[in-house]
């Protein structure tokens, strides 16, 4: 409204001027005042008022003066994009990491002494405490199939843990080809190194999983995913189930690394074999217990330990039958 009536009154004035000095003024609503024409007398006043005019008339005058300023867009005020240096300093940043990567590899694993990592007995691997935590992790679901389950990550209360919600449904979508659906998943970004070089967990010291978490009483399952540069090895995971139990409090879960058994693109496999805890790529969390309705599960952090008080190696038998190279 105020611009409406600003250019209404200097349109109202130029009507008005017998003499407008238009090339004095390159726009309209600057100085209004250098249109009237000299015909016309001003008042006389007195020196107080003149002189409060005059402040008055400046205070506009240096007002119009910075909006027209901030309406200009100058040629040389424009941003520079060069790709060139872009690429430089992309490819700068990646020697960068690397030298670190190889002192470090030198101190010792993840650039501590080796003796503090010998002695570790618990690591917190993820926590969640900003946004920088949330964009580790990635959340999908049967919508990339058609289905209707929907999930969301955020923070939690006071940004001290990872709240994970959503509405599951079972509903085979419309295609003709998927006869079922119903899952929602999160799982964790594959580490990157110098020049976006797959970095893997070492967590061959280490024998269970520990978790603090928050749920509403439904299953869940974990996998762990191995590194590998295999693709007919892509879908290939071990699994094992967590069970929450609702209510306000948290839990703490311990899984045994022994314990997960071997699947593949969602099948359990008859022939079991180890996980091989030095080549951890990923882990994740799916939902898909056929129970339409929402869902939600809070977690602190994720971390691994040793307990001296488990010494099973391998909880599934082989057979000849089954693991034939097993028994070569």
């Amino acid at each position: 409204m105020a611009l409406v009536h600003k250019l209404l009154n200097s349109t109202y004035i130029l009507r008005k001027c017998l003499k407008p000095r238009v090339a004095s003024c390159p726009f309209l609503n600057t100085r209004f005042a250098d249109f009237c024409s000299s015909s016309l007398q001003k008042p006389v006043a007195s020196p107080g008022t003149a002189s409060s005019q005059r402040n008055t008339e400046g205070g506009l005058q240096g007002h119009h003066q910075s909006e027209v300023a901030l309406d200009i867009t100058s040629p040389e005020e424009k941003p520079e994009v060069s790709f060139d240096k872009a690429i430089k300093d992309e490819i700068k940043e990646h020697f960068r990491r690397l030298k670190d990567d190889i002192v470090n590899h030198w101190i010792g694993p993840e650039g501590r002494p080796l003796h503090e990592v010998l002695l570790e007995q618990a690591k917190v691997v993820w926590q969640f405490r900003g946004k920088e935590d949330l964009d580790k992790w990635i959340v999908t679901s049967d919508k990339t199939i058609g289905g209707r389950s929907e999930v969301f990550l955020k923070m939690g209360k006071n940004n001290q843990s990872a709240l994970l919600y959503g509405t599951l449904s079972s509903e085979a979508p419309h295609d003709g080809e998927s006869g079922r659906s119903g899952y929602c998943a999160m799982i964790s970004r594959i580490r990157r190194g110098p020049f976006e070089r797959k970095k893997s967990y070492d967590w061959s010291q280490f024998n269970t999983l520990y978790l603090r978490v928050r749920g509403d009483g439904r299953p869940w399952m974990v996998h762990i995913s191995e590194d590998t540069d295999i693709i007919q090895r892509k879908n290939q995971m071990y699994s094992y189930f967590m069970f929450t139990r609702g209510g306000p409090y948290w839990q703490e879960i311990k899984i045994p690394f022994s314990k997960f058994f071997f699947s593949n693109q969602g099948r359990i496999r008859d022939a079991q074999y180890q996980l091989l805890l030095d080549k951890i790529s990923s882990i994740g969390f799916t939902l898909a217990d056929k129970v339409d309705g929402p869902f939600f599960l809070e977690i602190d952090f994720i971390g691994v330990f040793t307990d001296p008080a488990h010494t099973e190696e391998f909880a599934y038998e082989n057979s000849p039958v089954l693991n034939p190279r097993l028994f070569k």
